[in-house]
């Protein structure tokens, strides 16, 4: 069954009645991966006619994503990453990690967004942002759908290097989200400095499991880490 293609419909909708100038899209990679960080991209397009092809990363296959993102480099008005390492995740939960690596990208964009369009039903980014959340927004606005293309790609990117020094878990193949290889790699050598340690995984790997982290609540987790955990990967 065909998509159809994503518009500006909601960005339109924005500017007309919210007075939004600038509009970022944002969208995210990684959130149920085993390994890796969270990865975060806010993009802003204007209203420009977008490249041909352009939609959800997921319903691209990966030589499509890396043919559209040399031509969504150049295309885009402005785009930037974040990213919340393994540690972050443990340390503060995966919702404020994603805020925290939202925040990253959309206060490395040149020009801050008067709104931004995020990607799903939750809004894990809250004030002073102006969201405005869509279900499925990487397939129906054009915006998120450049982020998701440029934010994917960029990540898997990121996890193929690791191969280099961890070949037995084929990071290149499964970016870190779970897989046969990925779990048998684990089951012999535990886990890599880039794993998620408090995740539920490491329950089934007897071996392993005295690494597990256990996270404490956000509001001391917060403060634990003074608001500026560093990523380091």
């Amino acid at each position: 069954m065909p998509y159809e293609p994503p518009t500006h419909t909601v960005e339109r909708s924005l500017r007309a009645t919210a007075g939004a100038r600038i509009v970022a899209g944002v969208d995210e990679v990684g959130r149920g991966a085993w390994a890796g960080p969270v990865t975060v991209c806010a993009a802003v397009t204007g209203l420009r006619t977008p490249p041909p092809g352009l939609t959800d990363s997921k319903l691209l296959s990966p030589k499509r994503r890396n043919a559209l993102v040399t031509q969504l480099d150049t295309w885009v008005t402005a785009h930037a990453l974040g990213h919340s390492s393994p540690e972050e995740i443990d340390t503060l939960g995966m919702t404020a990690a994603l805020r925290l690596a939202a925040v990253r990208a959309l206060e490395a964009l040149p020009v801050r967004p008067d709104a931004v369009i995020l990607d799903g039903k939750h809004d894990y980014l809250g004030g002073p942002w102006q969201v405005r959340t869509v279900i499925k927004g990487d397939q129906s606005c054009i915006v998120v759908a450049a982020a998701s293309v440029l934010a994917k790609v960029r990540r898997d990117a990121m996890m193929a290097e690791l191969d280099a020094d961890h070949a037995d878990f084929r990071f290149s193949d499964n970016a870190g989200y779970p897989s046969p290889v990925h779990r048998a790699a684990l089951e012999e050598l535990g886990p890599t400095p880039y794993h998620r340690l408090s995740w539920s995984y490491l329950d089934a790997l007897p071996r392993w499991r005295h690494l597990k982290k256990i996270r404490i609540s956000p509001e001391a987790a917060v403060l634990e880490a003074g608001g500026q955990l560093g990523f380091d990967f």
